[in-house]
């Protein structure tokens, strides 16, 4: 359904206290769509009428490109189908000098385009060490030396940029495979990078897959967490992962990254603690799918967002 049929009911917000301050949204990676184009993702207008027609009404528009880049044209498409765009998604080598450059241009173009259409945050995706698709090392596991205090620098200019001409938070992001992973790598970076300029996304299913655990992680750090990702991975396939050094990507192929309330973390529980900390926050729902059947996404985003809303996010 698109907003030229009827007005669709907005199922973003829970009305009820303590959950008010909690808006439920989507991205594509629920879609099974991690790269700007490929030949296994569903296209972009498919995904866009089946988001809406899961009950959503909120975006973060993942992989740059996926989605329009001109910002006349995305809010259109975004308009069409009842969508508000919250936030941007981008990938930038942080920890390279070399990389610089070209990480500014990229993201100076996703925020151009964001901000003209009411984004309010900048999710930054650190690139993995492995290929997203052939699992080869491209990088080093771990960053030391000058490499971990340009990670922190080009951080805080980042976020500094991003902020001071695009009015956008910027939020760092953990992923499996990367180098903010564990709980003692997004330790570092909260102890290194500027409160001001670096805020964080909790993304619960990739805090589960580094070893973390996420409510534990709002007790610790709620200041520095500005923004959510809300899925789930399975501990047991996720164990074995780490155990048998499996790429992140083949974990998710072989179903790491699970429809709650299968897997962990407790949605019940996390969102009562997201609730709890009384705060406006964006919590877009995931599920690492890629590569999926085309008839997947959207039964299995519906049964999400219903239970999701069951534990008080969002409403039925």
């Amino acid at each position: 359904m698109t907003s030229t049929d009827a007005p669709r009911t907005d199922r973003s917000r829970n009305p009820e206290p303590p959950f008010d301050k909690l808006t439920i949204g989507v991205c594509p990676d629920q879609w099974g769509v991690w790269f700007p184009e490929d030949e296994k993702q569903i296209p972009w207008r498919t995904a866009l009428g089946e988001m809406a027609e899961a009950g959503f009404s909120v975006m973060e528009t993942g992989p740059w490109g996926y989605f329009p880049q001109d910002a006349r044209q995305l809010q259109s498409v975004m308009d069409e189908h009842g969508f508000q765009v919250v936030a941007g998604t981008g990938w930038g080598i942080l920890h390279q000098e070399e990389a610089w450059a070209e990480t500014e241009r990229t993201f100076r173009a996703i925020a151009e385009t964001h901000a003209a259409v009411g984004a309010e945050y900048m999710v930054h995706l650190p690139p993995l060490y492995r290929d997203d698709k052939t699992w080869e090392f491209t990088d080093d596991r771990k960053l030391t030396g000058d490499a971990w205090k340009r990670y922190v620098t080009n951080a805080n200019r980042l976020g500094k940029l991003l902020k001071e001409d695009y009015g956008l938070t910027m939020v760092l992001h953990p992923h499996g495979d990367s180098h903010i992973e564990t709980p003692e790598e997004i330790a570092a970076i909260f102890e290194a990078t500027d409160p001001e300029l670096v805020s964080f996304c909790l993304d619960t299913g990739h805090i589960v897959y580094g070893g973390g655990d996420p409510l534990a992680m709002i007790d610790e750090y709620p200041e520095r967490i500005g923004y959510v990702h809300i899925k789930a991975f399975d501990p047991d396939l996720t164990r074995e992962a780490h155990e048998k050094d499996w790429p992140f990507g083949e974990a998710v192929a072989k179903g790491a990254s699970v429809c709650p309330p299968k897997g962990l973390p407790d949605m019940k529980d996390l969102v009562a603690k997201l609730a709890a900390m009384d705060k406006e926050l964006y919590v877009i729902c995931e599920q690492d799918l890629y590569p999926c059947d085309p008839g997947l996404p959207l039964p299995n985003a519906i049964a999400t967002r219903e239970f999701l809303a069951e534990c008080g996010l969002g409403i039925r």
